[in-house]
């Protein structure tokens, strides 16, 4: 179900995953990018970009806002939780870095950057995450537009 099929169409949306835990991340982008085409997006106007990990995402987000080439930008990643504090910092900074670049630049950012206690967890959430990411990125997109 499109949300507007003739703004779908021109729709240019730029995308930076993380390598860093690279089957659930996989997962995660598949299932943005399968439903930005259902929603009538031209592959054409996707643009993917990988990084080392999670904290890396913003860095090309913003270059991604600075370019001015984009209508809506999303991050995809995923940080499970392991025996340190290294993922509170990553979940937060990465979290932080997404916001900035969006209130920075007035360009959406959606947060793709799933934060599980386990792989188990990071599966069941791949599909249904990567989808609503696609949903909110033109729901963002159109109503930025539309202001």
């Amino acid at each position: 179900m499109a949300l507007n099929k003739n703004f779908n169409e021109t729709l240019r949306v730029g995308i930076v995953s993380s390598r860093f835990n690279e089957a659930v991340v996989k997962e995660l982008q598949n299932a943005c990018v399968n439903m930005l085409k259902v929603e009538g997006i031209s592959p054409e106007n996707i643009k993917l970009k990988e990084v080392p990990g999670a904290l890396e995402i913003p860095a090309v987000l913003n270059a991604y806002a600075l370019s001015k080439k984009f209508d809506v930008l999303i991050g995809i990643g995923a940080v499970i939780r392991g025996e340190t504090y290294h993922f509170e910092v990553v979940s937060n900074q990465s979290a932080h870095g997404l916001m900035q670049v969006q209130l920075n630049h007035n360009i959406p950012v959606i947060n793709a950057i799933i934060t599980t206690n386990s792989d188990e967890e990071a599966f069941a959430r791949t599909k249904i995450k990567g989808e609503e990411a696609a949903l909110g990125a033109i729901e963002m997109a159109m109503l930025l537009k539309n202001l």
